[in-house]
């Protein structure tokens, strides 16, 4: 079960990203050119999906379509270089890959 999305308040009032711990996360640690997958779980829910990507690694993610490393040209592509948090739901299949050595990659889910 999912925490729900709470932002905190500062002294002065104001929203701020101070989060509650979640009890939903996942990590793995992906290959070169080795993709990987997550499904996102509960068919009806809708998430905060943050990522916590090893520094200095690059990390090509895609929902519901394959993650791809990038060619020595500009093409339209569905992946993503290290995005912070995207919404997805339940039932969406999120698509990893790097192409360095390795990157660890961690996953925390907020409902919404």
């Amino acid at each position: 079960m999912a925490l729900d999305l709470r932002l905190q308040r500062d002294k002065a009032g104001k929203n701020t990203f101070g989060l509650e711990f979640s009890d939903l996360k996942f990590n793995t640690t992906l290959l070169n050119g080795v993709e990987q997958t997550l499904t996102v779980p509960g068919p009806e829910s809708k998430y905060l999906m943050i990522f916590s990507i090893q520094p200095g690694s690059q990390v090509w993610i895609a929902k519901n379509a394959t993650a791809a490393i990038p060619g020595a040209a500009f093409a339209q592509t569905d992946s993503e270089l290290n995005p912070v948090a995207r919404n997805v739901k339940g039932g969406d299949v999120i698509h990893f890959i790097t192409n360095n050595t390795d990157a660890t990659v961690g996953v925390i889910l907020y409902a919404i």
